[in-house]
């Protein structure tokens, strides 16, 4: 979902998800934008689009009847204006999505696919699980795809300037696949961003990897469990899935860890995770193939832990959230018959943007520079944070606590 977005570490303030790899997710936390399209500049912008659509080989016959009738749509820039006053919990956003209900339904739901699964499998090199586990927080397993014109929705996105060219591209990608498969204009419904299907691919990615798998000829994401599932594998493979590999694991962490290791960009082989004590959740040691990991600790040293592989960062770039990728992951076991979580997910209080603004000056005070406050946890911020915690012998494991907010004078 290429310009990516500075995806917070531990703190998630995602709108929606979508199955795209640039600016799809780059608005999950946007800026303000106040631009409000009057009736006469969306209509100019329109006779662009028309231009726009026939230069890239739309017939003229969905040009006067489809585009030409686009229409305005206020809530989409309502939507994507959206700031979050309070910034998401691991625990809000991973007990939201691995749920009881929704690891039966996954079971049942497998048990129910399995002879495509399998192929899948074969072909993909994807388990079964994984794919289950995607179209689960993806859609619900089908029950809710969105319900909001996708064209119109693109078209008033493509009329506004803060990322006109790339919703202009999808917008075009969404009449291409009008045009391919003769999809009717009020089915072809979706996210406020565009995003459709069991699988909610965008359009972009619709087109490139969207495959028809029950055999009709059409290769329908709204309609065909078989053609969305299909699609899934066909996606992930495309992004790098290795097969015969997990996403990662829950661990245990020794009382004495140093915390100097710790997000995506310490990766290091399984031999040296090994050396450093960490453990399998059942408290035996570590296998050691020769694979990378990286060490996430969602909710902090008080939360649970995990390795992320190869494929936890190939789960990344279906969407580039942290939670989103330990949710898939976590659910994929629990849907192939892992037990709960070892060490639960501590219940904590959500941030207010300004809450986080104020530490983040704090830190730039203190000298650890964070750069501009802006009230999101991003890497930057962790990174002073951790160092700030070093500093005063506070566990650095880059978690906002109650013993940070003390030892930086802020009182919540």
């Amino acid at each position: 979902m290429t310009k990516k977005s500075r995806v917070p570490v531990f703190v998630a303030s995602i709108i929606f998800s979508c199955t795209v790899l640039s600016a799809c997710t780059a608005s999950a936390t946007p800026k303000v934008s106040n631009t409000v399209e009057p009736a006469d500049d969306f209509a100019q912008c329109v006779v662009r689009l028309q231009q726009k659509a026939k230069d890239a080989g739309i017939s003229q016959d969905i040009i006067d009847t489809t585009v030409a009738q686009l229409t305005y749509v206020p809530r989409v820039i309502e939507l994507d204006n959206q700031q979050p006053e309070f910034t998401t919990t691991f625990s809000d956003y991973f007990d939201k999505r691995v749920t009881p209900w929704r690891v039966e339904q996954g079971r049942k739901l497998m048990a129910k696919h399995q002879p495509l699964l399998n192929t899948l499998t074969k072909k993909y090199g994807v388990p079964g699980q994984y794919i289950m586990a995607f179209w689960g927080l993806e859609t619900n397993f089908g029950s809710y795809k969105g319900s909001m014109s996708v064209l119109d929705s693109l078209a008033t996105l493509a009329c506004d300037p803060r990322r006109s060219d790339y919703f202009t591209g999808e917008l075009l990608q969404a009449l291409k696949l009008k045009q391919q498969y003769h999809f009717d204009d009020k089915k072809m419904v979706g996210s406020w961003a565009g995003a459709m299907g069991h699988t909610q691919f965008m359009p972009t990615n619709y087109r490139k990897y969207a495959v028809d798998g029950d055999g009709d000829g059409i290769a329908d994401l709204w309609n065909s469990t078989d053609d969305a599932l299909t699609s899934a594998a066909n996606f992930l493979q495309h992004l790098g899935w290795k097969a015969d590999e997990r996403w990662g694991r829950e661990v245990l962490l020794p009382d004495d860890y140093p915390f100097s290791y710790l997000g995506g960009k310490h990766v290091l082989p399984l031999v040296k995770w090994h050396e450093l004590n960490i453990t399998q959740a059942n408290g035996q040691p570590l296998s050691t193939p020769d694979m990378q990991a990286a060490l996430y600790l969602p909710a902090g040293h008080t939360g649970p832990a995990f390795l992320g592989y190869d494929n936890f960062n190939v789960i990344m770039r279906w969407n580039r959230s942290e939670f989103y990728a330990i949710a898939v992951g976590h659910l994929a076991d629990r849907i192939n018959g892992a037990l709960p979580l070892t060490r639960a997910v501590p219940k904590q209080a959500r941030l207010s943007r300004d809450t986080v603004k104020k530490l983040q000056q704090k830190l730039n005070d203190a000298g650890f520079d964070v750069g501009e406050p802006d009230g999101i946890l991003g890497r930057n911020s962790v990174l002073g944070l951790q160092a700030f915690q070093q500093k005063k012998g506070l566990v650095a494991d880059g978690f906002p606590d109650v013993q940070t907010f003390t030892a930086l004078g802020i009182k919540r």
